[in-house]
């Protein structure tokens, strides 16, 4: 074999040998690449399931509180809803009262506004046809006890029921739904407390 033949042989060898390594770099760097590009994709997968979990966790959540306050406040529209009706009952029991126990009660009630003074006493027209033969004498004596004086008035009241008992310029509209409407957060309170315990 010339030299040149040894050279040419030489020469081959050496670019096989270098394609090789090349290659075998080459293989080297796509199995790293290929590992490493697998490696982010899990992360990518697993950070996706942690965020989608969490994510579920927190939709699922905030449906219950949504739910759960959307049933409180049907729950309690419901349980306003039953006082309410339990009032309006109760202004007409106390409207259908029979005579006597309607003007006891009325009694009852003037006794706890009376003021010292002149005072006008207002019914309406319904009271004033069925007005007990001793009520005037009743209020009258109220009064007295007081240091004052009540004058019935001939003239209805624009009321369902109850009374308005004026002194001067002062007026207290004492019907059934104003005296529960004037305390209605503590009769709803007691009406509450009575119903749902």
């Amino acid at each position: 074999m010339s030299g040149l033949d040894e050279i040419l042989t030489l020469i081959e060898e050496q670019q096989k040998q270098t394609e090789e390594s090349i290659i075998k770099a080459a293989r080297k760097k796509a199995e790293s690449i290929l590992s490493e590009g697998n490696e982010k994709a899990d992360k990518a997968y697993k950070d996706y399931l942690d965020n989608a979990k969490i994510s579920a966790e927190k939709e699922f959540e905030n449906s219950c509180v949504s739910v759960d306050s959307s049933m409180k406040r049907k729950l309690l529209s419901c349980k306003v809803g039953l006082i309410n009706d339990t009032i309006e009952k109760t202004i007409a029991k106390l409207k259908a009262l029979p005579d006597k126990e309607y003007f006891e009660l009325l009694i009852r009630l003037i006794s706890r506004h009376i003021r010292q003074g002149k005072g006008i006493l207002s019914l309406c027209s319904n009271d004033l046809n069925r007005l007990p033969s001793d009520f005037g004498k009743q209020i009258t004596d109220l009064a007295a006890k007081d240091g004052g004086t009540i004058e019935l008035s001939k003239e209805p009241a624009d009321i369902e029921d109850g009374f308005i008992l004026s002194y001067g310029l002062i007026s207290e509209n004492c019907s059934f739904r104003a005296i529960i409407e004037a305390d209605k957060d503590e009769i709803r309170d007691t009406a509450a407390r009575a119903l749902f315990g």
